[in-house]
């Protein structure tokens, strides 16, 4: 009996480590495409016409998620939401930047392109919109040996299952009237980890959160780089041209030069009192 109980245990062992190798690496995949929401049909890569695009500081900026396949099970809205917010005080820290909107998802149709964000800027009174796009894989490997103690001694015991999260976002930013890409500024995570077969689910899905924050550590930098790139380059950019709107006088080119010459009258003058003194 002990013999015929022994081989009993075997046999069943051998099944389920058999049953854990059979159900192998399986994951979940969240991804919303820029290319998608604007370019839905086009069947080659989007060609960028030259035209001069016009600036107005302070510029009214909306800030986005494009619409994607499998983002409903993924982050709830107010998780979005408050990445959005820092993605926000990016822009809110320069004096060219007027008022910021964050577009809440529902207002952004799936495949929409252009004429959705049109709509959504006149919507929010927005004249650039930083849009979101983001690709998030999650990766779960069962391991047999651990599925094995799991059955024989228990899956709060044991931590059975593994699981890697790959997150990547960029943020593109675009002049909605001219539908000209102004910058872009990507970020990327990894999160890795294990879990019981009873808790594989929940940690997963917060170390989901914990990959868009760590994306949007990395993202935040970059924008503030290409936020400053961008002041630079349309300086002397003939595809550009800004014109302050009424009242503002600072941030665009013309605001850079009116200073320039402002600072250089100042000092003839004063070169001039000295002089006379």
């Amino acid at each position: 009996m002990r013999i015929l109980k022994a081989l009993i245990v075997l046999c069943a062992t051998a099944a389920l480590a058999g049953c854990a190798s059979w159900s192998g690496s399986h994951g979940t995949k969240q991804t919303g495409s820029i290319v998608d929401y604007l370019y839905p049909d086009a069947k080659e890569a989007p060609v960028m016409t030259p035209t001069v695009t016009r600036l107005r500081p302070p510029v009214r900026v909306g800030i986005a998620f494009v619409p994607g396949a499998g983002w409903g099970d993924g982050l709830p809205e107010a998780q979005k939401v408050k990445l959005l917010e820092r993605v926000k005080e990016s822009f809110a820290k320069h004096p060219y930047i007027g008022k910021i909107e964050i577009i809440p998802s529902q207002y952004l149709r799936a495949k929409g392109g252009f004429t959705n964000l049109d709509q959504v800027s006149r919507m929010f009174d927005v004249e650039v919109v930083a849009l979101l796009s983001y690709d998030q894989v999650r990766f779960a490997d069962n391991n047999a040996l651990s599925v094995l103690y799991w059955t024989i001694i228990g899956a709060y015991v044991i931590h059975g299952d593994k699981y890697d999260v790959q997150t990547m976002l960029d943020a593109s930013v675009f002049d909605v009237q001219s539908r000209k890409l102004l910058f872009r500024a990507p970020g990327t995570s990894q999160i890795k980890g294990s879990a019981t077969m009873v808790s594989i689910g929940e940690k997963a899905r917060a170390a989901q959160v914990e990959g868009y924050n760590a994306a949007v550590d990395q993202l935040i930098p970059q924008l503030q780089a290409e936020l400053d790139n961008f002041r630079e380059r349309i300086k002397n950019d003939a595809n550009f041209k800004v014109e302050n709107k009424a009242g503002y006088k600072g941030g665009g080119s013309v605001g850079w030069i009116g200073l320039a010459l402002a600072a250089l009258l100042g000092g003839v003058a004063y070169a001039v009192r000295r002089r006379r003194a």
